[in-house]
């Protein structure tokens, strides 16, 4: 059984940071891409980030590129989201998953067999 789980949502005001973390369990980390996805209200769910197995390639939305970087940790498990100069349309609920595929680092949700809770992001202007 999968497991993850995501920290580190807040409040902030626009032009401000976050660093959203996402600790797995129960499968083979290190040897799986992971992405970012987010929510807003009413909205469907978006594409944010990806990364490899390796860290050594990622893929971003238009939306957050240049001000979103996407990095991983296989020794603690964990996927990060640096968040940097945020803008009120990044108010959503950010969700980290794994691919059905090991290797995939697809931009649809449908793409992904396992999800965290979520974490809310809120950016006030």
């Amino acid at each position: 059984q999968v497991q993850l789980v995501e920290s580190g949502g807040g409040s902030v005001q626009a032009g401000g940071s976050l660093r959203l973390s996402c600790v797995a369990s129960g499968r083979a980390f290190s040897s799986y891409a992971m992405a970012w996805f987010r929510q807003a209200p009413g909205k469907e769910r978006e594409f944010v980030a990806a990364i490899s197995w390796s860290g050594g390639i990622s893929d971003y939305a238009d939306s957050v590129k240049g001000r979103f970087t996407i990095s991983r940790d296989n020794v603690k498990n964990t996927v990060y989201l640096q968040m940097n100069s945020l803008k009120p349309e990044d108010t959503a609920v950010y969700y980290c998953a794994v691919p059905e595929h090991r290797y995939s680092m697809g931009r649809l949700p449908y793409e992904y067999d396992y999800w965290g809770q979520g974490t809310q992001v809120t950016v006030s202007s």
